[in-house]
């Protein structure tokens, strides 16, 4: 995944409950996801090696489960022939545009001599599962297709289709991703009315209690600015006033005491809304007052002392990286900066670049965007989709509140969303905000919690089925 969601805060009130014994799938389905976790957390597939042998995995466990194998579709990118998409339909009474789950089969690199256990063998130790991708996200792909195959066997036939995309290359660059390609490309086999994107952990558990659970209805857009100052150089040993590394190091300093306006949208005046019920006294207040529109600036400037808040409460840029010169003696013809903003779903590219343009002061350093920038709108937070998820979620963890938020960072929902299709992260998997190991050394899942998601996963389809 490119990002995660707000860890929860160490002052929460804790109301969540412990879930009940009877959150797993019967035993056949599951053996059936363990099976199907175990093979394709095997498999090799970072990028330079490709998602081809998790999506052939996929694909028989799929066609052996009782789904025809025109309803199976691998679909390689021409341009990336090792990069292979899998689409996957069960098919409903046509009484909506299909709702789809998109779920990427690709991993970070893992090396052997980091881990303490085999980065790509499946271990089953102390109560967790272990190896590349258990959390990130095969644990998901093994629960969607577990869920789907039991959903064929039973002979549910849901009011709309349901639709899998297991897709490649989600932990690369934007100019190559499964998701964006079959919108593209193949957009028949993909054209949706509403995507679940399972890519992260939903339920956030704090002190051993399930504390709240997040579904992610917008994100941030992912921007990379260059600031360059060029000169004409010259001999380190006679200096001058005019250097392309002070001039670019004035601005960057400038950069760094300015700050965007705080501002909220729908999914954070939601956010902080029901959020404020699990905090008390100050804290509380403060919530409160940034869920109203106009939010309480004095109220968002506390909360933003969180790091983690502040992410969220407005736009960001901060400098990355830094190149300048060629050589110790000779003074440098040019310096590059390299500033990474995240900036919130309804400003523009344009917009902040003029900002920065303004904030550094000086028209001779240029900014350019020299990586592609793919921007997506919020998707609402409507009660309908909320209700949905809350009925499932208290089937299984009563009284535990359902809460939208806002990622700082990334994933594949900005390509659906981008292409006007409603998209909304929704995980089964509950993590441990102290023990997030996702593209990290002994990356794992606790074994119960996968075998939640797994029934979560089946309960949500059966309702967003309908």
């Amino acid at each position: 995944m490119r990002s995660l969601k707000l860890a929860a805060a160490a002052s929460v009130l804790l109301l969540g409950a412990a879930a009940p014994a009877d959150n797993n799938p019967p035993p056949d389905n599951r053996k059936l996801a363990h099976d199907i976790f175990r093979d394709i957390v095997e498999v090799h597939s970072v990028h330079d090696v490709g998602t081809k042998q998790v999506a052939d995995i996929l694909a028989k466990y799929l066609v052996d489960g009782g789904f025809a194998p025109a309803d199976v579709q691998i679909v390689p990118e021409p341009k990336y022939p090792h990069q292979v998409n899998l689409v996957v339909r069960l098919h409903g009474k046509g009484k909506g545009k299909p709702v789809m789950w998109i779920c990427h089969m690709d991993v970070v690199e893992a090396k052997a001599e980091d881990w303490t256990l085999p980065p790509f063998k499946f271990t089953e130790k102390d109560g967790y599962f272990y190896g590349r991708g258990t959390s990130d996200m095969k644990d998901e792909d093994a629960a969607v297709a577990a869920s789907l195959i039991r959903l064929k066997k039973e002979g549910f036939v849901p009011d709309r289709d349901i639709i899998v995309a297991f897709t490649a290359d989600e932990e690369v660059g934007l100019e190559q991703d499964g998701p964006a390609f079959l919108l593209r490309e193949h957009r028949d086999l993909v054209d949706a009315g509403l995507v679940i994107n399972p890519d992260g952990d939903s339920g956030e558990i704090v002190g051993g209690k399930h504390l709240d659970y997040v579904v992610e209805t917008s994100q941030k857009t992912y921007v990379t600015y260059q600031l360059e100052a060029t000169n004409k150089g010259g001999h380190s040993s006679e200096p001058r006033p005019d250097n392309a590394i002070y001039d670019l190091a004035k601005g960057l300093v400038k950069l760094s005491k300015f700050q965007f306006p705080f501002k909220n949208n729908a999914t954070t005046r939601l956010y902080f809304q029901r959020r404020a019920m699990l905090e008390k006294g100050k804290r509380r207040a403060d919530m409160l007052a940034v869920a109203k529109e106009p939010l309480d600036q004095k109220a968002a400037a506390r909360l933003a002392k969180d790091t983690e808040i502040n992410a969220i409460l407005h736009s960001t840029c901060v400098a990355t990286m830094l190149r300048a010169g060629v050589q110790e003696n000779a003074l440098p013809s040019r310096a590059l900066a390299t500033v990474q903003c995240r900036i919130m779903p309804d400003e523009t590219v344009e917009g902040v670049k003029a900002e920065l343009a303004k904030v550094v002061g000086n028209p001779a350093i240029k900014i350019a965007v020299p990586d592609m920038v793919v921007s997506a709108p919020e998707s609402p937070p409507t009660p309908k989709l909320l209700g949905s998820v809350e009925k499932v979620v208290h089937s299984m963890w009563p009284g535990v509140p359902v809460i939208p938020a806002m990622a700082a960072g990334a994933s594949d929902s900005i390509f659906t969303r981008n292409a006007g299709i409603p998209s909304y992260g929704v995980s089964g998997a509950w993590a441990d905000v102290s023990d997030v190991r996702a593209h990290g050394r002994d990356e794992r899942r606790k074994e119960d919690a996968f075998y939640e998601a797994v029934e979560f996963t089946y309960r949500l389809m059966k309702e967003l089925g309908a």
